[in-house]
């Protein structure tokens, strides 16, 4: 009691007291996390595994409490009739940040590969997008319309064959993303967006 008591007390000493202590703890623990994505053709709940993707939740939550979300757009569409110059063909919606904050994000992070995570690109996955080189992923997202086995590690998709980062998995509102993908295009450009009003934690 003595000592509990002096590791208290120099604690407090050292500004670290409970409430101090309570902030340095992660923000997401290992679990599910479930958010819900408010849209103009209606709301698509996801459920987030932070156990396997931590990495890429953690940052993912970090655009949603952030609010980068509230304002953006459903931008992308991948359909099976819109990829004349892809030699394998996916189907995914792709969206992002409101476009005024979108150059005020964090840091791009590292891969987190399926062959580690154990998720894979399945029916209403939601994985992040990347450009061309591999730990390039900030805060633009696609779901997964129908199983997608080219986007995991070793898929052929990508050409350097490390896949996209599965994080998650959509648990009502498949009818929602599908109707984002049939949306009007000019190629893969949804025209107009599809405004993502917020992403917000649900309990």
């Amino acid at each position: 009691m003595f000592l509990t008591r002096i590791v208290g007390a120099l604690l407090v000493v050292a500004g670290l007291g409970p409430a101090a202590l309570a902030q340095e703890k992660p923000t997401t623990k290992p679990g599910i996390v479930r958010v819900v994505m408010e849209t103009d053709k209606g709301d698509i709940a996801v459920s987030l595994d932070s156990a396997r993707a931590p990495v890429t939740v953690t940052n993912f939550l970090r655009y949603v409490d952030g609010g980068f979300y509230s304002g953006g757009r459903f931008h992308r569409t991948v359909t099976t009739s819109n990829q004349p110059n892809n030699a394998v063909r996916i189907e995914v919606i792709q969206g992002g940040p409101n476009p005024q904050r979108q150059a005020s994000g964090f840091p791009a992070i590292e891969l987190e590969r399926t062959s580690g995570t154990g998720l894979h690109h399945r029916d209403g996955t939601i994985s992040m997008a990347r450009a061309a080189a591999t730990n390039t992923a900030t805060s633009d997202f696609f779901i997964c319309i129908g199983d997608q086995p080219s986007l995991d590690f070793g898929g052929k998709r990508n050409p350097d064959g490390q896949g996209f980062a599965a994080f998650g998995q959509v648990t009502k509102g498949m009818d929602v993303v599908r109707a984002i993908q049939g949306s009007p295009a000019q190629g893969q450009t949804l025209t107009p967006p599809i405004a993502i009003r917020r992403i917000r934690r649900i309990p």
